[in-house]
């Protein structure tokens, strides 16, 4: 068979992604905030965008998207109690608190790569949070707060000192970072300045004076150190103990007994009064406001017992099309050739200006639904968690939804990326209410593993010293509330949430480390 060039056809399915369909595809998983952003940038280079930014700035010549105005899209969810469900769980709650929020964190920390059970040490934001009686904000009380290093610049101008020690102090606390530590050697800081490195020590003697107590250290060890000099409290063996900051992080009890030579009693003490320091002193001045998350979805509880789930409109973008400004600039007009072909480059670009804005306004509606809807079938597999607790929250996965509101599973992905909602439990991410499911032993509903950490938390946090439960135990206590789980699951759900093992857990609840239920 002769090679040679040749004309063929043939038929084929493609699936092909329109720029437009891409776009509203990108909307879907954005988040409010992300969404705002991306308008921002429509709004500047399509000029037929305007944005709305009060009630009654539109009119009949502007087709407009405005989700904030008037009422946000609400659904409205009338549900009835699954009372078999209800059954079937309630010695999951038999010895649950009332409230039964669950919060992630297990209270059991890791070791710090310094110290260990350090990281509850640090303090919240100095300064004073009240808001100024003649009516000013939050936001002003925070931002008069001084840095850190305005802080230790005032008290350092009041101390007494030479122009050269004036010198010193001032290249020790541009050295500051931001935990209140000097990172630079001190080697490096006395080359910089000309001078001898026993004059930099001396200066930063002084310093290390200025409250808070611990900053203007170089280590953890001499951050400590220098706080419990401050109280009166570094004693030998206090100081045996920061020396050997590893074994405590090891939660090595025996070995620092033995290097301190103390007792159980005393070494227990010892640690909290370690727990009690702050290792990061600087970190109370200057930082900036917390940033309050911002759900996209409010689901509250309605008089009659059903649910309201609406999207949060104050954080939505509202634009509109401006169709007279389009009549306008493409109304015909009496020209030569040279502005005819003017004009109808403009109208081209006109036209694909206007398609672009109809489709954003029609891409935003879309998404403003399709998140209301996957919301609210979210909140009614959910019923029994928002009413009850995280012990009743359900298995889910992304086809149960998507099946029920009859869209794609990557669909529901997308519209569950990046948004919270809040419930009367407290903010989630949607992600949060997709969870795997742990069998029933008698062959009944499953239960989520959500849950059943949740479960083993608190069997963990009700035992004592001398009755600190093994894996086994309590996979056989789970057995006994009907929960099929095998140890090793025990044990992985224990090692996510950083509890120790019970081996550990009894050594510390006897030293005294860790609060006994």
């Amino acid at each position: 068979m002769a090679l040679g060039p040749r004309l063929e056809l043939r038929q084929g399915q493609a699936l092909v992604m329109t720029p437009q369909l891409q776009q509203a595809i990108k909307l879907l998983q954005l988040s409010n905030l992300e969404l705002t952003a991306y308008v921002e940038q429509e709004l500047e280079r399509n000029p037929l965008l305007e944005r709305v930014d009060g009630e009654g700035s539109g009119d009949d010549n502007r087709d407009a998207f405005d989700v904030a105005d008037g009422d946000a899209p609400v659904e409205r969810l009338d549900l009835e109690s699954d009372r078999s469900a209800d059954k079937a769980r309630e010695a999951m709650d038999a010895d649950s608190d009332g409230d039964n929020t669950f919060n992630n964190d297990s209270g059991y920390d890791a070791a710090n790569a310094d110290i260990g059970l350090a990281s509850n040490y640090i303090k919240g934001s100095g300064g004073d949070s009240r808001f100024d009686e003649e009516g000013g904000g939050l936001e002003q009380t925070l931002s008069e707060n001084p840095s850190l290093r305005e802080h230790v610049q005032e008290q350092w101008l009041l101390m007494p000192a030479n122009a050269g020690d004036r010198l010193i102090g001032a290249a020790l606390i541009d050295a500051l970072d931001e935990a209140g530590y000097i990172t630079e050697p001190l080697d490096d800081i006395a080359a910089r300045l000309g001078i001898e490195a026993d004059e930099v020590e001396a200066v930063l003697v002084d310093l290390q004076t200025i409250e808070p107590a611990g900053i203007f250290a170089r280590s953890l060890k001499e951050c400590l150190g220098v706080q419990l000099k401050a109280r009166d409290r570094l004693d030998p063996a206090m100081q045996a103990l920061l020396d050997n900051l590893e074994l405590l992080a090891k939660r090595d009890i025996p070995g620092l007994m033995r290097i301190c030579g103390v007792d159980q009693e005393d070494i227990a003490d010892m640690v909290q009064e370690i727990r009690a320091l702050n290792p990061k002193p600087g970190l109370l001045f200057g930082g900036e406001p917390v940033q309050t998350l911002i759900p996209d979805v409010y689901v509250r509880r309605a008089n009659d017992g059903s649910w309201t789930v609406e999207l949060n409109s104050d954080t939505l973008p509202r634009v509109l099309v401006n169709s007279r400004y389009y009549a306008r600039v493409t109304r015909p007009e009496k020209t030569n050739g040279a502005q005819n072909s003017q004009l109808k480059q403009t109208k081209t670009y006109m036209s694909d200006c206007l398609n672009s804005a109809n489709w954003l306004v029609k891409s935003l509606d879309q998404r403003a639904q399709t998140i209301l809807k996957v919301a609210s079938e979210i909140v009614r597999q959910q019923d029994a968690f928002l009413r009850h607790g995280v012990s009743h929250l359900k298995p889910l996965n992304l086809r149960a939804v998507a099946e029920v509101i009859e869209m794609h599973e990557s669909t529901v992905s997308r519209v569950t990326s990046n948004k919270t909602m809040a419930t009367p439990r407290g903010i989630f991410e949607m992600k949060y209410f997709f969870t795997a499911s742990i069998a029933a032993t008698d062959g009944g509903e499953a239960f989520s593993a959500e849950s059943i950490r949740h479960r083993i938390k608190t069997l963990i946090d009700a035992e004592g010293a001398d009755d600190v439960l093994s894996d086994d135990k309590i996979v056989e206590m789970l057995a006994g509330k009907g929960v099929d789980i095998a140890r090793r699951t025990v044990a992985k759900y224990r090692e996510a949430m950083n509890i120790p093992s019970s081996v550990e857990r009894r050594r510390l609840k006897k030293a005294g480390l860790l609060k006994a239920g």
